[in-house]
């Protein structure tokens, strides 16, 4: 879906992130974690095509007409503008204007869609709710139903879990997981959370030292690795079948 060719990123010539080669491949569920600071935000402008490479080249295989098509984006839920009130379903049918047009009122297919995605995301008794009212996790499924009725193959998520308590981080997650299969999307999820990225994500890749390490999550995730890019020894262990990342103390 998307292929960095020995790209280097930066702002106003001061580089990033160097020497990026790497490809989202259609399907994929594509974590991205790494330090703060590291470069998580600006990589994910890259994939989103708001930020164009210092050097190098970036290919979009989904592009029609000179456009991105089928992308659908989750911004993080505490950037959203919350001054002007409006219904959980309004803020749906907001991710409807790139196929009914920006000016053009939502017609019967537009709320048939926006009502079924409410259901997927467990937020249809909530439709005429203030969506300023909603809690975290409501705010997020509100979001990612937005971002699902622009029918997109798709789905870029920024920190879908920040701020929530572990059976919020856990249900979102499982929602994303649920709809990755059902609508055979690719997933792009970018997540400061280890413990909860390492569960899901299929590709891990890590930012550190002004590039990119990735590969299947259960070859990249490993002690020394972790060691290394964040600074302090680890232990990765299973428990219930889960991995679970555990900082050593010092004696």
């Amino acid at each position: 879906m998307i292929k960095f060719c020995n790209v280097q990123l930066g702002y106003s010539g001061r580089p990033v992130l160097n020497s990026l080669n790497f490809e989202i491949r259609k399907g994929d569920f594509f974590g991205i974690v790494g330090p703060n600071g590291a470069g998580k935000t600006t990589l994910l402008k890259a994939i989103l095509g708001l930020l164009k490479p210092v050097k190098g080249e970036i290919n979009f295989l989904n592009i029609k007409n000179g456009h991105r098509k089928n992308v659908g984006y989750v911004p993080q839920h505490a950037s959203v503008d919350e001054i002007f009130p409006i219904t959980v379903l309004d803020m749906v049918l907001m991710g409807r204007y790139t196929k009914m047009g920006i000016f053009k009122r939502p017609k019967k297919g537009d709320y048939t869609i926006a009502e079924k995605m409410l259901k997927n995301v467990g937020m249809e008794d909530l439709a005429e709710q203030n969506y300023r009212e909603l809690s975290g996790g409501q705010k997020q499924r509100t979001l990612i139903a937005r971002a699902m009725v622009g029918e997109p193959d798709t789905l870029i998520l920024d920190e879908p879990v920040e701020g929530m308590d572990i059976q919020g981080e856990i249900a979102i997650m499982e929602l994303i997981k649920v709809l990755h299969t059902e609508y055979a999307l690719t997933v792009v999820l970018v997540s400061h959370d280890l413990n909860i990225i390492a569960n899901y994500v299929k590709t891990l890749s890590i930012i550190h030292n002004n590039t990119l390490k990735l590969g299947p999550v259960d070859s990249i995730l490993n002690e020394e690795t972790m060691a290394r890019v964040y600074g302090t020894k680890v232990k990765i262990v299973n428990i219930s079948g889960q991995k679970a990342i555990i900082p050593e103390l010092n004696d």
